[in-house]
């Protein structure tokens, strides 16, 4: 399988501006993320999608290409992730006449990942009857939503932990999808596999500073623990 691993990296954020470059652990944000595509044997392509130039800089100095720049348009805060991919694919194969089979999606707000679980999420698509794989985590709680005034229990019982049905959330690290699921705009095909990932590492999702200043704790102080 050709397969080409897309790290959407916009410059614009209003949790936290700039966050793909801000420094964390000695090196960029958007670094941590590049270096686990570039190490991953099954990963023939890293490329970031971006409307940075910036952020392009820091990209191509850990080692992603990135051969366009994504257009305004789509680098708003209503850009769906599905579209960027949609785009990056679509430039690939027209522009680079580059066949590919399967896109990873790696979130650069994801940047702790365990050595080999991007292998491992690729390797579930040598089933030919998975579509797409992707890191999740357990998720024990009890959820709620709210329409106006009117609020709503999502969760039928309370059940002891112990007896109650697994439930997994997606932890948005690693995502590997067929370029025919993305070519009709979608990140996720009809038949998926789950791979559950470390707790710690999903926990770390970077949208503040908080969430930065944990995922420093993680790496410079935590990993030395595990």
């Amino acid at each position: 399988m050709s397969v080409v691993a897309v790290i959407p990296a916009r410059g614009g954020s209003k949790g936290l501006p700039r966050k793909n470059i801000l420094p964390l652990a000695g090196k960029p944000l958007l670094a941590h993320t590049v270096l686990h595509a570039r190490a991953a044997k099954r990963v023939d392509r890293t490329l970031v999608s971006t409307d940075d130039a910036e952020v392009a800089e820091v990209a191509r100095a850990w080692g992603a290409e990135v051969p366009f720049m994504r257009p305004a348009a789509l680098a708003t805060d209503h850009a769906t992730t599905e579209v960027v991919l949609q785009h990056a694919l679509a430039w690939l194969e027209s522009e680079a006449g580059v066949r590919v089979d399967v896109v990873v999606l790696l979130e650069a707000t994801a940047p702790l990942r365990a050595p080999g679980l991007v292998d491992e999420v690729v390797a579930r698509l040598d089933d030919p009857d998975v579509d797409t794989a992707f890191t999740v985590v357990r998720d024990h709680g009890y959820f709620w939503s709210r329409d106006g005034d009117r609020v709503v229990r999502l969760d039928p019982v309370y059940e002891p932990r112990q007896v109650r049905r697994p439930r997994w959330r997606e932890t948005g690290s690693v995502y590997a999808t067929r370029a025919v699921v993305v070519r009709g705009g979608e990140r996720i095909g009809p038949r998926v596999s789950l791979i559950e990932q470390d707790d710690v590492d999903a926990l770390v999702d970077v949208h503040s500073a908080f969430d930065l200043w944990l995922a420093e704790r993680v790496l410079v102080e935590g990993r030395a623990q595990r």
